[in-house]
């Protein structure tokens, strides 16, 4: 499995932008797909964005489609969450997950970072 450490998250107002990264440790990182995952307060964790192995397939939750945009950078060993437009309905702990498989990391990935605090104040 690969290990994954997020960061970049802090605080913002509503319709800042932030940028989270997920540094992935191991050589196979570029045979992962990859993808962020979030979680608010008293809510289920729910999909946010996916990125193929090759980042040539992207994948987003309609709630956040034309505002984050999630890229990767295979001689960084990092995948990146650029968030715009933010609302406050966006706050939440970050986690970056990574599979194999592309459909597992939308579904149940086989690894997860610690997370990384999102908020968004109004």
């Amino acid at each position: 499995q690969v290990q994954l450490v997020e960061s970049g998250g802090g605080l913002v107002q509503a319709g800042g932008s932030l940028r989270l990264s997920c540094a992935a440790s191991g050589r196979t990182f570029s045979t992962y797909a990859m993808g962020w995952f979030r979680q608010a307060p008293v809510k289920e964790r729910e999909f946010v964005a996916a990125i193929s192995w090759s980042g040539g397939r992207t994948y987003y939750a309609d709630s956040v489609k034309g505002r984050f945009t999630i890229s990767r950078d295979d001689a960084k060993n990092t995948v990146y969450l650029q968030m715009n437009s933010l609302t406050p309905e966006d706050t939440a702990v970050y986690y970056c997950a990574a599979d194999q498989i592309f459909s597992r990391v939308v579904t149940g990935p086989g690894s997860w970072g610690q997370g990384t605090q999102v908020t968004v104040s109004s």
